[in-house]
């Protein structure tokens, strides 16, 4: 009875945690770039219903602990990105694109093993870039408000020391009590806490596609699909990424009218489906991604009370639970960027363009950080032999970085 009860209970506990880990950076991300709360509680409940499907799809197919999830990097992205000309049509738009680019490559293995080709440095600079104003948001709260976002702060510190996986849920069901002390019932007045899908007819223009679009493309596929493939492999699985790559972007693009932005694998907490703790025998793990999707596509009914508490909540107190929730995201973009010295200079540019927040003609600087980057890195291959710095070659480190022949996409069924 015990090995039948093991896999549910992990998998209720990958859902309730993947969704009050980062429930609030997918609403400020929402609301970022043009939503109304409505849209935004319409695509927080588009997301959870889609990864839920997703995730008990794939599992139930293949009998692999396939976790899905939205991109809590993607919103994060929108948040540093900002409303796009045109607005909320625009921004759906853009949500639309990116999935199809998810099929895209799913249907086209080199496009898929192009992205992975990015450099990692690159790649974790940009994330970096974009998860960094978000994750300075509990120093700035602690500053504006620190009688409410002190014991936040500190619940987060006990319970990550001691519980690390309940640490980000921790802190945010001690800022739901500071809301509750600090929120007159007047504030309530007027709003819906129940979540209803408002669909919103998409539009388009140049600027959106290169510097929305584009850009959470490949930060959904670089900091989501890629790592959750990764630590499937981790765990001995062969998992097909083509086919999950096809079944996350068609649940984008369903999603993506009303309001979802990305639905992607689950790779901050794939492990907690897919490792031991879900289950001793690893061809009965499936079970709990199973289970996790059919919670967390439940849980999305609470997605009208989930936006009422970050309406009625002050921004920068929501902000620093959305900070906590990616700090350990963060710490793994800084050390991705970082590690190799002959490319961290490239690194440390796209890095700075990217956490800059800089527009030009329209677009953003997560895609600005990117072409910095790669820039770069392609000025320090181009130099002469001996020239680089260090006295190595720069040739050489530019083939090590890229995908080696153990690369989960390489490693993961078709």
């Amino acid at each position: 009875m015990a090995g039948r009860v093991q896999p549910l209970l992990a998998g209720a506990v990958t859902a309730v945690v993947g969704f009050a880990s980062s429930f609030t950076v997918v609403l400020a991300g929402l609301r970022a770039v043009g939503a109304s709360d409505a849209q935004a509680a319409s695509g927080l409940l588009a997301l959870c219903v889609a990864s839920g499907l997703v995730a008990a799809w794939l599992g139930w197919r293949y009998r692999i602990p396939m976790s899905a999830a939205w991109s809590t990097p993607g919103a994060a992205l929108l948040v540093a990105t900002g409303p796009p000309p045109g607005g909320w049509p625009v921004a759906v738009g853009a949500f639309l694109v990116s999935g199809l680019l998810i099929v895209a490559a799913g249907l086209f293995p080199p496009l898929g093993r192009a992205v992975a080709a990015i450099p990692r440095p690159v790649a974790g600079a940009m994330l970096a870039g974009v998860l960094l104003p978000l994750c300075t948001a509990p120093v700035r709260a602690l500053v504006e408000l620190p009688v409410v976002a002190g014991p936040v702060v500190v619940g987060w510190l006990l319970l990550h020391r001691f519980a690390r996986r309940w640490a980000v849920p921790g802190a945010l069901v001690v800022a739901v009590a500071a809301i509750a002390l600090t929120t007159p019932p007047a504030g309530l007045t007027g709003t819906s806490l129940v979540p209803s899908v408002t669909l919103t007819a998409p539009a388009w223009n140049a600027s959106a596609l290169v510097g929305l679009a584009l850009p959470l493309f490949l930060v959904t596929m670089a900091a989501q699909n890629v790592p959750g493939m990764a630590v499937l492999v981790g765990y001995g699985y062969r998992p097909p990424f083509g086919a999950a790559l096809r079944t996350t972007g068609l649940a984008s693009l369903l999603a993506a009218p009303a309001g979802g932005h990305a639905v992607n694998l689950a790779a901050i907490t794939a492990a907690l489906a897919a490792g031991p703790d879900a289950h001793p025998d690893p061809e009965r793990r499936w079970i709990a991604s199973v289970t996790a999707g059919a919670g967390l596509a439940v849980l999305g009914l609470g997605a009208g009370v989930a936006t009422t508490l970050v309406a009625v909540a002050p921004p920068i107190l929501i902000e620093a639970v959305a900070g906590l929730a990616l700090l350990g995201a963060l710490a793994t973009a800084l050390a991705s960027a970082v590690t190799e010295p002959t490319t961290r200079e490239a690194a440390v540019v796209t890095f700075v363009v990217t956490a800059s927040g800089v527009t030009l003609i329209g677009v953003g600087g997560a895609f600005w950080g990117l072409v910095a980057g790669c820039l770069m890195l392609l000025l320090f291959r181009c130099r002469p032999r001996g020239h680089s710095s260090g006295g190595r070659s720069a040739t050489p480190t530019a083939r090590r970085t890229r995908p080696s022949a153990t690369d989960p996409i390489r490693s993961a069924g078709t």
